[in-house]
């Protein structure tokens, strides 16, 4: 787990110094980083796809109940 200290890693409870790593430790860190900002992207576009679904469902269902009203 990654915690809010920049060169600070949690692996099982015990925090590590990124700057000890080896290279290769410091290249999967990097990837975790990099998968990380990419879970927060793709969760905030979902968040604007289930608006835009919620708004086209309302937008039908008004449509539909105003055609029946209409008729």
């Amino acid at each position: 787990v990654m915690t809010d200290k920049t060169n600070i890693v949690s692996i099982n409870g015990t925090d590590h110094d990124i700057d000890t790593f080896s290279d290769e430790q410091k290249g999967i860190i990097n990837q975790l980083r990099l998968c990380q900002t990419k879970i927060a992207q793709i969760k905030a576009e979902l968040n604007i796809v289930e608006v835009s679904q919620q708004a086209y469902t309302d937008a039908l269902i008004q449509s539909v109940e105003g055609n029946k009203e209409a008729s």
